[in-house]
């Protein structure tokens, strides 16, 4: 997994955008990161709004280990939604739907 990070600041930045907020450097380039995160805070869905996930299915923001400051809004999968909890740790696997992939988290 990669997030952009300045290279002037050191300021990691996401969502990536063309110039660091922070010192406004253009000098940024996506740096590996090791997926390990998290859980910050959840919910659990009850409705299909759309088709797809089986219900209920956690909605939770994570924050990555190797860069705290970035949080990724995400699903957790294959586990139990009675069983969640804030500062459960999570890494993320890629699950692809047509030509994206979609980080999500499973716990370890």
């Amino acid at each position: 997994m990669c997030i952009l990070h300045c290279n002037g600041c050191g300021e990691w930045l996401h969502p990536p955008g063309p110039v660091c907020p922070g010192c406004l450097s253009r000098d940024l380039a996506p740096r590996q990161v090791s997926g390990f995160a998290t859980v910050e805070t959840y919910t659990i869905n009850h409705q299909a709004w759309l088709a797809g996930p089986a219900m209920p299915y956690v909605i939770a923001i994570v924050s990555l280990d190797d860069c705290p400051s970035v949080r990724l809004t995400t699903n957790l999968i294959d586990c139990d939604p009675a069983d969640v909890r804030i500062g459960d740790r999570v890494r993320v696997v890629f699950e692809q739907h047509h030509d994206v992939w979609l980080p999500l988290f499973v716990h370890i």
